[in-house]
Order: structure tokens, then C-alpha cells, then sequence
């Protein structure tokens, strides 16, 4: 996948998880304003489970993308001061 693909894809994972949030968000308020029959309760309340889900899931990509990134950069680090060390005992 290209780079050009996967800042899309990250950024459609930010916008659908934003919209599921601010969705959320919007739930909640109208459960908590206690205006709904208990019909209309369950099935808000069903779909807030389901946007819950949706957050977590779109969250723990992120973390697993930080991790990948985070390790990535370490092994970056570990090549570098191998570099320099060779180049340090050779003169």
C-alpha cells in the first residue's frame, strides 16, 4: 500500500471515528434528557453500544500503528549508534 493510501485510509479512520464520537456524544445527551420511551431508550442505547465498539476498535488501531512506528524509530536508533560506532573504531 502506498503512503499516499495509507494517510487516506488514517484519515477516513479519524473522520468515521470523530463521527461516531460526536454521534455518541449526542446519545448520550438525549438518554440522560430521559425524553425517550423505553423503546426509543433501547434502541439509542443498543446504537451507543455499537458507536462504543466502533471508538475502541478505530482506538486500538491507532495504538497498534504508534507501536509499529515507536519500534520502527528504535530500530532507526540502534542501526545509527551502530554506524557511528564503526565509523568511531576505524579512525
Amino acid at each position: 500500500m502506498s503512503d499516499t493510501q495509507n494517510s487516506d485510509s488514517s484519515k477516513g479512520d479519524a473522520i468515521d471515528f470523530e463521527q461516531a464520537l460526536k454521534e455518541l456524544e449526542s446519545l448520550v445527551e438525549r438518554l440522560e434528557n430521559g425524553d425517550l420511551s423505553l423503546e426509543e431508550s433501547l434502541q439509542t442505547f443498543e446504537r451507543g453500544i455499537r458507536l462504543s465498539r466502533e471508538c475502541q476498535k478505530a482506538l486500538r488501531r491507532a495504538e497498534q500503528k504508534i507501536q509499529i512506528l515507536s519500534e520502527k524509530e528504535e530500530e532507526i536508533k540502534v542501526n545509527t549508534q551502530d554506524i557511528n560506532n564503526t565509523i568511531d573504531s576505524s579512525c
